[in-house]
């Protein structure tokens, strides 16, 4: 299995992760990182529909905490839509460009508000509150990937990946 992973060049992470395991459906099923599940899904071969789903479904509860706006929730609702055949590839790209321009107006705008806040704040408490922040940070987005690991699960099961994995690569996984 890890022979077939480097061909593929999973990182260097992933790789260490799985160590010298090899036991595929364990592996599944005890990844944290959803990152990691999708990536694998793509690069076998798992149908791109099926691996879109599980990606937008990941997506979405940043979306809902972090978006400033309607747009990359509309971008998610089409890209959706595509996967089950309601949408175009077009309309896809076409949300997605929308969802990107409104994201880089607000995310300029919030930048230069930043700048401007941090220009008076910056002497206090900086690196307390960035070690606070760093820590708080680290623990949100281990918990998004399990969270994203449990969505990918639940969207491409394992024996879509055995499948997919056995097409590629010949011989059992």
């Amino acid at each position: 299995m890890r022979e077939q992973l480097i061909k593929i060049n999973a990182c260097d992470d992933a790789l260490a992760w799985v160590g010298d395991r090899t036991n595929p459906r364990e592996l599944w099923a005890e990844c944290e990182r959803g990152d990691w599940m999708l990536w694998l899904a793509a690069q076998i071969g798992v149908d791109r529909k099926i691996v879109v789903r599980a990606a937008v479904e990941c997506a979405r509860p940043a979306i809902d905490k972090y978006s400033t706006g309607p747009r990359p929730a509309e971008c998610l609702q089409v890209t959706l839509e595509w996967c089950e055949g309601r949408a175009t590839i077009e309309q896809v790209r076409e949300a997605r460009r929308a969802a990107a321009a409104a994201a880089y107006a607000a995310a300029y705008a919030a930048a230069y508000a930043a700048d401007a806040a941090a220009a008076a704040a910056y002497a206090a408490a900086y690196a307390a509150a960035a070690a606070d922040a760093a820590a708080d940070a680290y623990a949100a987005r281990a918990q998004s990937l399990r969270d994203s690991a449990d969505t990918v699960r639940r969207l491409v099961p394992f024996g879509v990946v055995q499948s997919a994995w056995v097409a590629k690569f010949g011989g059992e996984l």
